[in-house]
């Protein structure tokens, strides 16, 4: 991780292949999104780790620089703390991964040719809370985005916490040991089925038990990862891979059976019907290794 301070400002270093602006359009796609804010292309979040919450401002000077300001007197002072937030912004924008191997199959790939250049620079923008990342996953089961949104916001703004700036709330997702504690009742207000409600505090106690850790499924190969996962009840194979591509990072992660995928490769190849689990299998073939990366580019050609 390559950053350093300037007047307690951190400066992040970026990789070349990255456009800040490709991000912020995969970023505001939803009207509703309770998580952070942008407005002149500057993002304010919390950003939490553990007991630490600190409200940041995130902007980039020309794709070269990420710069990262605290607001509200909540300057983490430890290095480690500050060590910490800048772990978190690699994980959120990916900036870890070297694209070229990516672009370079995709300049090659008819399917991918057209989102590669379009969106040139756009990272698969993660989720690096595991918790926050299961949620989302089963929030969004089988329900319109801007209906997931709504849930979303009505599960934040019901149980996380908030720092106030500028008369503002900003929101931090609520915490697995919280949601541990309730019942299906608990969550009776949010408009989800209580199946849902089930399994998100199904989650909730597993990761407060301690049987289920972000850490312990990054030590996993991928398939025993993803088995790992749809054991867990609420957990499918679509669920699975969203949380494996967005949180843990598997660049060989495939939700096949995503609605955004098909109907992306549907306009795509100009077809009068979707696309069938076998010719997306055929399709995505070229695609090895970086099949996050592919449904990644292919979602953004619907936004």
């Amino acid at each position: 991780m390559i950053w350093h301070e300037v007047h307690d400002v951190i400066v992040i270093t970026l990789p070349e292949i990255f456009d800040m602006n490709a991000n912020l359009g995969y970023l505001t796609r939803g009207k509703n999104e309770c998580m952070y804010e942008i407005e002149n292309d500057i993002i304010t979040k919390v950003i939490a780790i553990g007991e630490i919450q600190s409200l940041v401002q995130v902007s980039v000077i020309n794709n070269k620089q990420m710069v990262v300001t605290f607001l509200k007197d909540s300057r983490p002072i430890e290095k480690w703390k500050r060590e910490e937030i800048v772990r978190y912004i690699h994980e959120w924008f990916d900036i870890d991964t070297d694209l070229t191997p990516f672009y370079e199959m995709a300049k090659a790939d008819p399917l991918l040719k057209m989102p590669a250049q379009k969106f040139y620079g756009l990272r698969v923008v993660g989720i690096p809370n595991l918790f926050e990342a299961l949620c989302w996953g089963v929030l969004g089961q089988q329900i319109n985005l801007a209906f997931a949104y709504s849930l979303k916001k009505q599960f934040v703004e019901g149980f996380g916490d908030s720092i106030e700036w500028n008369g503002k709330k900003y929101w931090v997702f609520p915490s697995y040991e919280q949601i541990a504690q309730l019942t299906p009742t608990d969550l009776a207000d949010i408009k989800m089925t209580v199946k849902k409600s089930e399994y998100i505090i199904g989650i909730a106690r597993l990761m407060a038990s301690g049987e289920l850790s972000r850490e312990e499924l990054m030590k996993l190969h991928f398939k025993d990862a993803e088995k790992n996962l749809i054991k867990i009840r609420g957990i499918g194979p679509w669920t699975a891979n969203y949380v494996l591509m967005r949180c843990l990072r598997f660049q060989t992660a495939f939700p096949i059976d995503d609605v955004g995928l098909i109907n992306s490769i549907k306009v795509l190849r100009n077809m009068n019907r979707k696309p069938t689990k076998d010719e997306i299998l055929e399709i995505s073939f070229p695609w090895e290794n970086w099949e996050s990366y592919a449904t990644f580019y292919l979602w953004r050609v619907l936004y």
